[in-house]
């Protein structure tokens, strides 16, 4: 039994290793992208489609409500973000059934790039929606002695949705193992739809902070605007 993906090393020289999360992550990509390819090839706008579009159309339509609901304006803006995360994390809970796979979220390293990227796209998208004044000026509110604390916050909630996607997915990884070695018959089938259950959950919620926190950094940053541009209306008609 693995307790990761990272201990399973398919080719290795010196310091260079290719380990299972790598070919997995890798393998993963590629089969969204050839997937997402082939779906969207022949796309119709007629009544008559393809159950592959319904179905993409079904997903796309979910994510954009989702988004919506939190509280992020214009959720087409931030659709492939959000949705290349939630499709990653299902598909590698997805791909569970098949013998001798590894879900690469199972690796710490890659339930970190995944928070890395949400790290990074929070302030790009508070930049975009505010510039960069606005968006470090919040770091100063309510006062300046809580710039040390904003800080603290940004750093902490990247490592807690690392830590969180990757204990929960290696966590129900070991359990499967343990119970195929005990009773490898029935029970580890409903506990495999069970670990299926809980990935897609996980990646719902992963998908939801990450909207969270970028609703976070562009509804605050927008409020003074949008209340300048009121007042200044009001001014204009008396």
């Amino acid at each position: 039994m693995n307790l990761s993906p990272d201990n399973i090393i398919y080719w290795q020289m010196g310091f260079f290793k290719l380990n299972a999360t790598i070919v997995y992550t890798w393998g993963l990509m590629l089969v969204l992208v050839i997937g997402s390819k082939l779906i969207t090839r022949n796309l119709s706008t007629e009544q008559q489609r393809s159950r592959w579009q319904n179905l993409l159309e079904i997903i796309v339509t979910g994510i954009n409500q989702q988004i919506e609901e939190v509280g992020l304006k214009n959720p087409q803006k931030y659709l492939s973000f959000l949705g290349s995360l939630f499709l990653f994390v299902a598909m590698a809970s997805l791909f569970t059934v098949v013998p001798g796979y590894e879900p690469p979220t199972g690796s710490l390293s890659t339930t970190t790039a995944l928070a890395i990227c949400v790290f990074i796209a929070v302030p790009m998208f508070g930049i975009e929606q505010s510039g960069v004044g606005g968006y470090l000026r919040s770091y100063l509110q309510p006062t300046v002695i809580m710039l040390p604390f904003n800080i603290v916050s940004e750093i902490s909630r990247t490592l807690a949705l690392a830590v969180r996607l990757f204990g929960n997915m290696m966590s129900g990884t070991m359990i499967l193992a343990i119970l195929l070695t005990i009773t490898p018959f029935i029970f580890p089938i409903i506990m495999s739809a069970l670990g299926l259950l809980t990935g897609m959950v996980q990646a719902y919620i992963f998908s939801i902070l990450a909207t969270v926190y970028i609703a976070a950094a562009t509804r605050v940053r927008s409020t003074k605007p949008e209340g300048e541009a009121e007042n200044k209306t009001e001014s204009e008609s008396k």
